[in-house]
């Protein structure tokens, strides 16, 4: 008798379990049917002005359409993007809050702050936003005119040439630290909240230079205010035909763009993110975002859920490496 009453216990159990599980996935499969019914939230990790914060507002403009809802932009930054990634973490997984970031917050932050309150790992993958080349851009009246110069004024001067980044562990200080590496200098970092203020000094001569986005420096460029010396990707770019690559100057391997990603809180329903995601990659067909993206010369992003989950998770590992690397230490 008590090993039946055992099987019959335990059957129950099971019985229940899959009866649950039978219900959670019919409750996702429902809530995607009606969704969305209200505006969405996107949470920025930058402040406005930076190039998270455009792309989103272009990708999430032409979101719009396919979804049948307007897409709130909301500026949160600090902490490298935790602030924002810790908001979307903590919130209902139900489609209606998301994540636009940079990489950092979504991959190495946990290497670069004691205390997070939230796991990249467990956040929701949707879709890649954008890409963008890196350059190496320099104040107007820097005495550098070329990489090579550059590299060799470093050398001759270690710990006096700073560089501006949009704050610890984002792409720009990254990158620095790569170029470091690769070429044996020594620069002094100099973080900032936010891309735009980063800026703001270069222009003003109280930085040297920044590994930046391609898109907040072009006109920069064009007009006089900063140059750049190269562009980290491996080929060179259309709108910068005469500018080198790192790689054709002999450092090799320092290779960097620029990414956006949406995320969604953790356990968000699959067909919720497939909505999400088959409205983003519709949104970057859109003839007039590409005329603006190719204008800003951003690269569409997009892939399947699966896809960016993968390629998050490998720029994860690489940029982590780069951070052990230099010894940066948490914050």
């Amino acid at each position: 008798m008590l090993r039946r009453y055992q099987f019959i216990v335990v059957a129950g159990a099971f019985a229940a379990a899959a009866g649950f599980l039978v219900s959670a996935a019919g409750g996702g499969r429902a809530m995607a049917e009606g969704y969305p019914d209200r505006p969405i939230r996107v949470i920025v990790s930058v402040p406005a002005g930076g190039g998270v914060d455009t792309v989103t507002r272009l990708v999430t403009d032409k979101m719009r359409t396919p979804l049948g809802q307007p897409l709130i932009v909301e500026n949160k930054a600090g902490v490298g993007g935790s602030i924002a990634a810790e908001t979307v973490f903590k919130s209902d997984p139900d489609g209606y809050t998301l994540l636009a970031s940079q990489p950092s917050p979504i991959t190495t932050n946990p290497l670069l702050y004691k205390e997070l309150n939230y796991d990249p790992a467990q956040l929701t993958p949707i879709a890649i936003m954008s890409h963008i080349p890196n350059v190496v851009l320099v104040r107007k009246d820097f005495p550098a005119k070329t990489v090579q110069e550059l590299i060799a004024y470093a050398k001759a001067n270690p710990g006096k040439v700073n560089y501006a980044s949009q704050g610890i562990g984002t792409t720009s200080h990254t990158t620095a630290e790569l170029f470091q590496a690769i070429t044996g200098t020594k620069l002094t970092h100099v973080p900032y909240k936010g891309t735009a203020p980063a800026i703001n000094d270069l222009l003003a001569g109280n930085v040297d230079l920044m590994f930046n986005e391609l898109a907040s420096s072009l006109e920069m460029h064009k007009g006089g205010n900063a140059r750049i010396l190269a562009v980290t990707v491996k080929d060179r770019v259309p709108a910068l035909p005469d500018i080198p690559t790192l790689e054709e100057l002999g450092v090799h391997g320092c290779i960097s763009d620029t990414w956006h990603a949406l995320t969604a809180p953790p356990k968000t329903p699959d067909a919720v993110v497939a909505k999400l995601n088959a409205a983003a990659n519709t949104a970057m067909q859109d003839p007039t975002l590409l005329a603006r993206y190719k204008a800003l010369s951003i690269s569409p992003g997009g892939g399947t859920p699966a896809e960016v989950g993968a390629f998050i998770k490998q720029e994860t590992k690489r940029w982590g490496d780069v951070i052990r690397a230099a010894g940066i230490q948490p914050q």
